[in-house]
């Protein structure tokens, strides 16, 4: 066996409430965690797409208040951390409390690439409450190792316990992650971890490449439910790395039955790169614009490939998908 262990996080009851519209159950969300925690995962993520409080007209409106679901997923967890994703600016410290007081013991708190800065107040108020705290830099594809590393060092001085770097487009191949977890990895003291998205279908190979620089903690959830074309597939990635002789602690066979028997069921779709999906990852848009550019695609009459080429050359980031039908309006009166 290799040495040390891989820390596989589940964020199916989390990004992958994306891919079918927030619409979990509070008996879904207690099923999948069971299982999950049966299975043996490091931390089950739960919370709207994007982040505790991000249920809105903005985002989208959960079918069942992410604070319920905490509470169903929490009374059934017997070894796993239970985890939410923060945005600060989304969420507030506030939003924390409650989410804390109903059952989550981690959270991951996610800035722009750029931004960690704004994370601070949050990052410390986590660690002084108890929770496990993680750093968690999206769409990373869009700063240059050294700017990363400055990123995930105000992180680290503000007491986060590992940095993750997201591919929020699913944009990187191979060599953007190694160059990006390889540097990181040799200039903090604190673990890396990797979450990847499979717009390019690289999901798999990229969460490899994390853990082959050093990454501790990977992302990925069942049957790949997630935002765009959707995330890593941990079920997958979990019988990859037993092949390749790493630890993980999780029961492959039980992941496999989490993933077949209790998430497929509850799909809209199957969790595939069509046009519009490989185009996020082709154009390095976030992957969770690409419901709502269907919908403006749809109203305009536009191809939603060309509203994301376009959102690609503006260089929009997570927060800005009000911005997303300005832009298809805008093309649609160059057509006219």
């Amino acid at each position: 066996m290799r040495p040390g262990k891989i820390n596989l996080i589940d964020t199916t009851l989390r990004d992958g409430s994306h891919a079918v519209s927030h619409s979990f159950t509070g008996d879904q969300a207690a099923a999948i965690a069971e299982g999950l925690d049966k299975a043996g995962v490091f931390l089950i993520e739960l919370s709207h797409g994007d982040g505790i409080a991000g249920s809105s007209i903005n985002y989208g409106f959960s079918k069942v208040d992410e604070l319920d679901l905490l509470e169903a997923a929490g009374k059934v967890i017997k070894n796993a951390k239970l985890g939410v994703l923060l945005l600060p600016g989304v969420g507030t410290i506030e939003n924390l409390k409650q989410a804390r007081e109903r059952g989550a013991n981690a959270v991951r708190i996610a800035t722009h690439v750029t931004e960690a800065d704004i994370a601070i107040q949050h990052i410390k108020w986590a660690k002084e409450a108890g929770m496990f705290t993680v750093g968690f830099l999206m769409m990373a594809h869009m700063a240059s190792p050294e700017k990363i590393i400055e990123q995930a060092k105000i992180f680290a001085d503000a007491g986060a316990d590992y940095i993750n770097l997201a591919d929020s487009s699913g944009y990187m191949v191979a060599d953007d992650v190694k160059a990006r977890i390889g540097a990181l990895k040799n200039a903090i003291k604190i673990p890396v971890g990797f979450h990847a998205h499979n717009n390019l279908g690289m999901a798999v190979a990229n969460s490899l490449a994390a853990v082959e620089e050093g990454a501790d903690f990977i992302d990925a959830t069942c049957r790949g439910l997630g935002a765009g074309a959707g995330n890593c597939q941990i079920e997958v990635l979990a019988a990859v790395l037993q092949r390749l002789g790493y630890n993980t602690g999780v029961n492959i066979y039980d992941l496999m039955d989490v993933a077949e028997d209790i998430v497929e069921p509850v799909m809209h779709r199957p969790q595939v790169i069509r046009t519009d999906s490989l185009m996020l990852g082709f154009a390095g848009v976030y992957s969770s614009f690409l419901l709502h550019t269907r919908r403006a695609a749809e109203k305009f009459g536009l191809a939603p490939r060309d509203i994301l080429v376009e959102l690609g050359k503006r260089r929009m980031v997570g927060g800005q998908e009000d911005m997303i039908v300005d832009v298809a309006w805008e093309l649609s009166q160059k057509g006219a």
